[in-house]
């Protein structure tokens, strides 16, 4: 089954509450929020007060991507602002591990995520103790961005060691996705897409870009 994940980040900021109702009603599966800090990566959004007001907008799973340093300092303020997925990305965290178990610990859903150039050895070790993995399919920091080809093979392989193991994990592709690309990464083992242009800028509406998005990734399902 595939999911749908809109990303706000290429949503009207002055209309957000409105926006998170109108893709959830629209079919979204989960609602992605891009947290940036300006230093991991040169943008600067938002916080746990805009998480907490878009909690009390829908009760469709909040999947929040701390693209930030040192992230340790805010699981805590995420989670208690309504995150239901957390996602740190592994070049950020010191001890990578810990933060996993922090995140399990206060009732959030563990995802890592990796940038384009990461490796997925870095996940030899704690793979099993993930709810979700996210590869990046541009390098974060801002919307609007190609999908970086090189990703398919990446999220194959991923799904691959998956499937190894016999664990449930989920992988999500984040970056540039659209519905020329959907078919290829989850044909590739991708079951989580996060849209933002796609999505917020189709010209025929919220609900028919995720129809289509989903169509095409789930008509190339093996």
């Amino acid at each position: 089954m595939i999911r749908i994940a809109p990303s706000i980040l290429s949503a009207d900021f002055g209309r957000l509450a409105d926006e998170t109702r109108a893709i959830v009603a629209a079919g979204a599966d989960y609602v992605h929020v891009d947290v940036m800090d300006g230093c991991f990566v040169p943008n600067l959004t938002i916080g746990p007060p805009v998480v907490a007001a878009l909690r009390k907008s829908t009760k469709a799973p909040l999947d929040v991507h701390l693209m930030m340093v040192d992230p340790d300092r805010y699981l805590d303020a995420f989670v208690a602002a309504g995150a239901d997925i957390l996602t740190v990305h592994a070049e950020a965290c010191t001890h990578l591990h810990r933060t996993i178990s922090a995140i399990t610990k206060l009732g959030a859903l563990p995802c890592v995520a990796l940038n384009p150039a990461t490796p997925l050895t870095v996940l030899d070790y704690v793979l099993e103790d993930l709810a979700m993995v996210l590869v990046m399919s541009v390098n974060p920091g801002f919307g609007g961005q190609s999908f970086i080809p090189a990703a398919v093979p990446k999220i194959a392989a991923l799904r691959s060691e998956i499937q190894r193991r016999s664990l449930a994990t989920e992988i999500e592709v984040d970056g540039g996705i659209n519905p020329d690309n959907a078919g290829d990464v989850a044909r590739a083992g991708a079951t989580v897409l996060v849209a933002g242009n796609a999505i917020f800028g189709a010209e025929g509406g919220y609900a028919a870009a995720i129809a289509e998005l989903r169509t095409r990734a789930e008509s190339l399902t093996v």
